[in-house]
C-alpha cells in the first residue's frame, strides 16, 4: 500500500461524496473522492493533515502521455527499481522526493521497455485513492 502524508487544502462535497485536495508537496497535490462529509468525519477538514492511500495495483504508468486525461492525479516520476517475476512487474518511482510504488503486468513493462531511470508519469484516479486522520 502507497502511503503519503498531506494536509487537506479543499473540500467539494455533494450529498454523501466529498472530493478533497490534498498538498503533499507544492508539486505533489492530489485528489479523493470519499464517501464521508466533513459534518460527520472530524479529520475531514481543512488544514488537517491525513494519510493518503492507494494499492499499487492501482498506480498506472504512462510515458510520453499527451492530451487530456479524465484522472485527476497525474505526476512526473523517475523509475528507481524495476523487480519482475513471472507475470507482474513492481515498478518503484520517485515522485518529488516520495516512493511511490505500482504494479503492472510484465508484459506491459516489456512493451513500454522501462528502466530504471527512466522518467514517466504515474496515474491513479481519485476514486482509487483512501484517507485517513492522523
Amino acid at each position: 500500500m502507497n502511503n503519503l502524508a498531506g494536509t487537506i487544502i479543499a473540500i467539494d462535497t455533494d450529498g454523501n461524496l466529498s472530493l478533497t485536495d490534498i498538498d503533499v508537496t507544492p508539486d505533489l497535490r492530489m485528489s479523493a473522492l470519499i464517501v464521508e462529509t466533513p459534518e460527520h468525519c472530524p479529520w475531514l477538514k481543512t488544514g488537517h493533515q491525513v494519510k493518503v492511500l492507494f494499492k499499487e495495483t492501482e498506480v498506472s504508468i504512462a510515458r510520453n502521455l499527451s492530451g487530456q486525461i479524465s484522472l485527476r492525479n497525474r505526476f512526473p516520476a523517475t523509475i528507481t527499481k524495476i523487480r519482475s517475476e513471472g507475470m507482474l512487474a513492481e515498478i518503484t518511482l520517485d515522485s518529488t522526493g516520495h516512493p511511490v510504488v505500482s504494479i503492472i503486468t510484465s508484459r506491459s513493462a516489456q512493451r513500454m521497455d522501462l528502466q530504471t531511470g527512466d522518467q514517466v508519469e504515474w496515474l491513479v484516479k481519485a476514486n482509487e485513492v483512501s484517507l485517513t486522520g492522523n
